[in-house]
């Protein structure tokens, strides 16, 4: 009976305002983190200069090379600008839409797992502040997003105010994207969707990096990221079948003792 029970609980969909309800703490969660960046700015940007001076003495901070590129390239320079601002919501709230409304049957674990890489993305914004390249005086750097006005920037206006500008680590664009390539291969078999779904979160790291909004080391770090939020996901999956499994046992046990009595 627990294997069937819970069978038919991963194949039904969980009401659609307690998903909207997990959203809203998240972004309150986000909003008290970034009422704090304020008064971290001196340690974020001194955090971020460590970062890119930790990858100048290993030689591998392409930040700077491709920023410069980049802004050379006003018409890619703003393509990648605007995909830089949008495409993360877009397509990771799309695909999880997409789960909630048409695979129930996987939308549990993906969905956990999405939040549990927001959780871990808060507590190192919250403990570890790192302002991006783009905000270093002496890097050298270009404000793409800011310079090509793109569509909803959070760098300028009344959004800036909204975001928190010392998030920079880990890149939650990465760790999204590489989410949105887990979810779209258990989606789909055909090759072409998994081809696009590995391409994705390529091009965000190429965007994210020549846009001076993150460090090569925040890539690495969404990556980490993602990898631990899933397997706490699946290691709590396996702890509650386990402990279903025992119970379902136990309940054999307590049965076939009574008949022998």
């Amino acid at each position: 009976m627990a294997g069937s029970s819970t069978s038919e609980q991963s194949t039904k969909r969980p009401r659609w305002w307690g998903e909207l309800l997990v959203i809203v703490w998240l972004a309150w969660v986000y909003d008290m983190v970034t009422n704090l960046a304020p008064l971290r700015e001196k340690i974020a940007l001194v955090h971020g200069s460590d970062i890119l001076s930790f990858e100048q003495s290993l030689h591998v901070a392409p930040e700077l090379s491709l920023n410069r590129w980049l802004a050379g390239h006003h018409t890619l320079a703003t393509i990648l600008s605007n995909y830089y601002d949008n495409a993360h919501f877009v397509v990771t709230l799309g695909l999880l839409g997409w789960l909630w409304l048409r695979r129930a049957d996987i939308y549990r674990p993906l969905r956990n797992s999405l939040v549990a890489i927001n959780l871990l993305g808060l507590v190192v914004f919250w403990r570890y502040p790192v302002a991006p390249p783009r905000m270093l005086a002496s890097g050298g750097f270009t404000d793409l997003v800011a310079s090509t006005h793109a569509f909803g920037s959070w760098h300028t206006g009344s959004l800036a105010t909204e975001a928190n500008q010392f998030g920079a680590m880990p890149s939650l664009h990465i760790a999204w994207a590489v989410w949105c390539t887990l979810a779209l291969w258990r989606l789909s078999p055909r090759v072409w969707v998994r081809v696009l779904a590995l391409l994705y979160p390529c091009l965000t790291t190429f965007a994210v990096l020549a846009t001076g909004n993150h460090y090569l080391l925040d890539v690495f770090a969404g990556l980490a990221t993602f990898a631990v939020a899933v397997a706490l996901v699946r290691l709590a999956s396996v702890s509650h079948v386990t402990k279903l499994l025992l119970s379902r046992r136990t309940g054999r046990l307590a049965a076939a003792s009574e008949d022998a009595l």
